[in-house]
């Protein structure tokens, strides 16, 4: 997706998951995020934007000497949470995709940043709408650009325990552009190659379902696995997400 597409989608998405909190019972527990209410996950996503908007404001070439803002008063929160993410988005509008800042990844630019904040915003927003009874799912196009980043910066993140799938996995979105095939290298990274090739599974559905099962968001029945299917269940449960 373009820069421009990205941060629309962090403004309608960190919007409605404004709306979302707004109308609920910050006591409630969110159920895909076991131990955290509303609140915890509106103050998460808060801390978040504030962190990264610092990094990319002050180009900042290390995390070191960051302070996390205090949490604020459950009455105070969605206030807070709005005036944040104002910011960051005015923040990241400003910037130059192609600016040097620190990130965790190999990928040091604010375009990482944007990206990133984009996909944070959705699954979140999804997060806040189950505590709610509401699902969504998440924008097709985005959905798809976000299975792309969880392949690149994700999924070869070992859990601690977890075996190596030990195969190849081709994903397929059906209602929007989108197919890769995943191998792991001698390195224990992915080889990605995006374009349709023979895995020994297959995940395929709609973007949104198979973004969301990759984050474990949904169980692997939502999404339909064909070949291997005991490959399909390593891979989806080797990456450590917490």
């Amino acid at each position: 997706m373009q820069t421009h597409d990205l941060l629309l989608a962090l403004a309608r998405d960190g919007e409605a998951f404004a709306d979302v909190c707004a109308d609920a019972d910050l006591g409630a527990p969110v159920p895909s995020c076991p131990g955290w209410t509303v609140a915890d996950l509106v103050y998460h996503l808060g801390e978040v934007h504030h962190f990264w908007r610092t990094i990319v404001a002050e180009q900042r070439d290390g995390w070191e000497g960051y302070e996390r803002p205090d949490r604020p008063m459950d009455g105070d929160l969605i206030r807070w949470y709005r005036d944040g993410l104002a910011a960051l988005r005015e923040t990241l509008a400003a910037a130059d995709p192609a600016q040097p800042n620190w990130t965790w990844s190999t990928d040091r630019t604010a375009g990482f940043v944007i990206r990133r904040m984009a996909h944070e915003a959705a699954i979140h927003r999804w997060d806040a709408e189950q505590a709610a009874g509401l699902d969504t799912g998440i924008e097709p196009h985005l959905a798809s650009d976000g299975i792309d980043e969880f392949l690149m910066w994700f999924a070869d993140e070992p859990k601690e325990g977890q075996p190596a799938p030990g195969g190849s996995v081709h994903l397929h979105c059906g209602d929007v552009p989108g197919e890769w095939t995943v191998r792991m290298n001698a390195e224990g990274t992915y080889d990605i190659e995006r374009a349709h090739a023979k895995g020994d599974c297959a995940i395929r559905g709609s973007a949104s379902d198979i973004l969301l099962a990759l984050w474990r968001r949904r169980p692997a029945s939502t999404v339909d696995i064909v070949g291997d299917t005991d490959i399909a269940a390593r891979f989806l449960a080797y990456p450590a997400l917490e």
